[in-house]
Formats: structure tokens, sequence, C-alpha cells
């Protein structure tokens, strides 16, 4: 099917609006260059003007239009051939952070509204996880793991996948025992528990996989855990506290702590690591370079 025919528009990075056209006639441009009566035209400017809140927009300028009512003018152009796939590259890239969230309502809201595919490229991973429906991340031309949001984040299916979303603790290590949602694996340096829901065997070769928020710096040991390290520094970033911790033979690893920084081990003590079971994803092949 040659490009003009195939029933996908995209969505630009910069808008890429007609600077001499009026907010109509931008819209309206691919009904235009189909053939579409005037009269359809104006009705169809009407409907989506309505449905991207800018009623009333009609004859302004793009020049005239603030960042997000551009970005919005630019998706009801692409939705104006009533597309059955809509590509957006990096749509919200040019915006503020303010905005950005914002606009990443607005998309979602338009979305489940026209109940359109929605193709939706960007660099931002926190954007990621809240717009999707379905995540898929891609290396080297190669589809590591697609799966929704929280699939991705919480059970990544590969190291490439483990590193690429959020800061993670990973830790190459061997399964000692258990079964579906609760394992022991041996680490460099103890031992720790996983309630991963995959099937892995006695003696398999995994990395584990904590978030860095998930991870806990104790005084004392918890049961079933024996990861003790040296605290390295604490750095406070509101929200969170952000701990240094080196553990013998694994290096330095991060931890994020909503706690008080005097409610953590002092820097330069000895504390033990440790996290929920439910919160540690095993990823085959712990022993790879």
């Amino acid at each position: 099917v040659p490009p003009e025919k195939r029933p996908v528009n995209t969505v630009f990075q910069n808008y890429a609006l007609f600077p001499h056209m009026s907010v109509e006639k931008n819209i309206a441009y691919g009904l235009r260059m189909r053939g579409v009566d005037r009269e359809t035209q104006r009705a169809r400017v009407k409907e989506l003007l309505e449905l991207i809140e800018l009623a009333g927009y009609e004859k302004r300028m793009p020049s005239q239009l603030s960042g997000g009512q551009r970005q919005r003018v630019a998706i009801a152009r692409a939705l104006a051939t009533e597309p059955t796939l809509l590509l957006l590259d990096e749509p919200l890239g040019a915006l503020d952070l303010q905005l950005r969230r914002q606009m990443q309502l607005e998309l979602k809201r338009l979305q489940t509204r026209l109940g359109i595919a929605f193709v939706y490229i960007t660099h931002d991973q926190e954007e990621a996880l809240t717009m999707s429906d379905r995540i898929g991340i891609l290396n080297g031309g190669r589809l590591e793991q697609l799966g929704t949001p929280e699939d991705v984040y919480e059970r990544p299916e590969t190291l490439f996948s483990a590193r690429f979303i959020g800061e993670s603790l990973l830790l190459p290590g061997k399964v000692i025992s258990g079964r579906s949602g609760a394992y022991r694996v041996s680490l460099a340096g103890g031992e720790a528990l996983s309630a991963d829901p995959r099937v892995y065997t006695a003696g398999e070769s995994v990395w584990v996989c904590v978030r860095s928020e998930r991870l806990r710096l104790t005084r004392e040991p918890v049961p079933g855990f024996t990861l003790k390290g040296l605290v390295c520094s604490h750095h406070y970033t509101g929200a969170m506290v952000r701990s240094t911790l080196a553990l013998p033979q694994a290096g330095e690893v991060m931890a994020m702590s909503a706690q008080a920084v005097s409610e953590l081990p002092g820097e330069g003590s000895e504390a033990f690591l440790s996290w929920l079971p439910r919160h540690a994803a095993l990823v085959p092949g712990g022993s790879a370079t």
C-alpha cells in the first residue's frame, strides 16, 4: 500500500503546524487533500476542536497559541482523517514538565475516548510507565520485553530490561532452594529471599533485581537476609534519601528511602541490606559477565 493511502498518521515532536494557516485550516488540511467537501470539513473541525477543548480558536494562527495548545492542534490534525493507528514521535518533548504531565493525561483521555491505537515513542521512562497499556523495550532492533508497565518494571525478563528501566540493585547468584513464589538465593556476601512467581530450579544461575526504592537499610539483620555492607553516604533529596552502601564483592549499591536521615544507619557504620521478597525479581543468567 503506498504511504499516502495507509490509514496511519503522525504527531511530531516539533508540532510541524503550517505557520501561515489558521487552526481551522491546519486541522482540515488532510481532509482538503483528500477532496472532502467544505461542509464536511467544517463539521469535522468543529468536532475535533471540542474534543481537544479549543472550541472558538478556529481563526487563530499557530503563533497565537501556547505550546500545549499547538500540540493539541497537531493531534487534532492527525485525527481529522480518522486513522486506524496514530504514531506519536516524542510529542511532548518540547514542553516543560508541568505542561507535559497535563498533556499526558489529555492524551490518555483522548486515546480512551477514540479507541484508536497509539504507538508512542519516548525516552522518558516515567512517561512510558504513566501512559502505556503495553510497553516494548527495544535493544539493537530486538524486542527484549513486551508487557504491561507493571510487568516490565516489577518482573524484567532480561538483564537489559532490568538495567534499562529504573534504578536497580542487580546481584548475580544461584537458587539454593524453593518453588514459584518462594526462593532462597545465594549471593556474593550472603543469602536473600525472592517471591518471584516464575519457575526456577535449584542451582540455576540468576540475577536478583530489586528496585532501589524497595531496598531497606537496617542496623540489625532481617530474617532470611545476610547481606552486610558499609554505609558510604546519605543524600537528602526531599521526598527521598539516597544512600550508598558498599557490599563485599558487589561494589557500591544505591538505596532510596522515605525515612529521615537520622533513622538510617550512620555513614561509616555497618548496615544490613534487605527487601520484601515480593519486590525481588529473578532474571535468568546470573553467572554471565
